[in-house]
């Protein structure tokens, strides 16, 4: 439905490490019964800033319908897309061509963070547009102490240094964290993944932001993609899309860290949605408003390098 865009990288960065992927995201719905009438919302477009460049993108869906396109409140580029008609099958599929370049752009491989301390000191205006990165989620209090006592343990032993208890705690994790398919679900929570010691990327994403909210430190959820073909150890793939999670780092910026893998995020991982939760950042969701029953659901992704 997109047009294939064209862009061009800043000249700073043509002389960086970078490397091109094609990206195909594909999303079969299934329906025992009809559809009649359905919205859906596709948050499917990678993002596109100083260090990672959408060279061309397309979205097709396999039912005719109206296509709007806008900005969701984080900022990830969205589509509304309504469908009067009926269906058994909906497929939608967004085709990406994708460079992602080697720096500092979510915590990449050459960065290099400054001393900064935990806690941090916020202005007032600051914590206000902050807050919805801040609040941890609604737990048990018994439960939320807890885990305050786990991540203030990592606080203390890097010294209350920012960057590296948030690099601890996502390497920890990895070693300690078994990833299994099929043991949550999305009511699954931090603390019940933290004792479980179980789970898949959405769960130890959700782990991590909480422990960093915990501290204080702003941290939001990140749906991307994973190249699977990374030469760093101990890399898993995603079945689907990938998740991982951000930290802001004061004048630094959101830093992104993959807890799955135990990696501060580089050249493998390609950005798209952001919020402060899965449902936020969802790559595909919708409304039936009439009909369908028996939904059956499937989603596909592949990765490749072009250079």
């Amino acid at each position: 439905m997109s047009e294939p865009s064209q862009t061009t990288a800043p000249p700073e960065l043509e002389r960086r490490t970078s490397r091109l992927y094609s990206v195909t995201h594909t999303t079969t719905y299934r329906y025992g019964s009809p559809v009649e009438r359905s919205r859906h919302v596709f948050r499917l477009r990678p993002v596109h800033d100083r260090y990672q460049e959408v060279v061309e993108h397309e979205l097709s869906v396999s039912v005719p319908g109206a296509l709007r396109e806008f900005e969701d409140v984080f900022g990830n580029q969205a589509v509304h897309y309504e469908i009067q008609e009926t269906y058994t099958e909906l497929i939608i599929e967004a085709r990406s061509v994708v460079r992602v370049y080697a720096g500092d752009q979510a915590g990449g491989g050459d960065f290099q963070s400054p001393r900064m301390s935990i806690p941090i000191l916020w202005m007032p205006w600051q914590s206000q547009m902050m807050l919805p990165y801040l609040l941890p989620p609604e737990l048990e209090e018994s439960e939320l102490q807890e885990l305050a006592v786990y991540a203030r343990g990592f606080v203390e032993r890097n010294g209350h240094n920012l960057w590296e208890t948030i690099l601890d705690l996502t390497r920890t994790m990895r070693a300690e964290l078994v990833y299994e398919p099929g043991v949550t679900q999305l009511e699954t929570t931090p603390y019940d993944v933290y004792r479980a010691k179980r789970g898949v990327c959405q769960d130890f994403a959700n782990l991590l932001i909480c422990l960093a909210r915990l501290e204080r430190v702003p941290a939001r959820y990140r749906v991307g993609y994973l190249y699977t073909g990374g030469n760093y150890e101990n890399k898993i793939q995603a079945e689907a899309s990938h998740a991982w999670a951000e930290a802001y780092l004061p004048a630094e910026g959101w830093r992104g860290l993959d807890p799955t893998n135990g990696v501060a995020v580089g050249l493998d991982h390609i950005r798209v949605a952001t919020g402060r939760n899965y449902r936020d950042a969802t790559p595909t969701s919708g409304v039936i408003k009439a009909g369908g029953g028996g939904e059956e659901l499937m989603v596909s992704v592949r990765v490749d390098v072009l250079q």
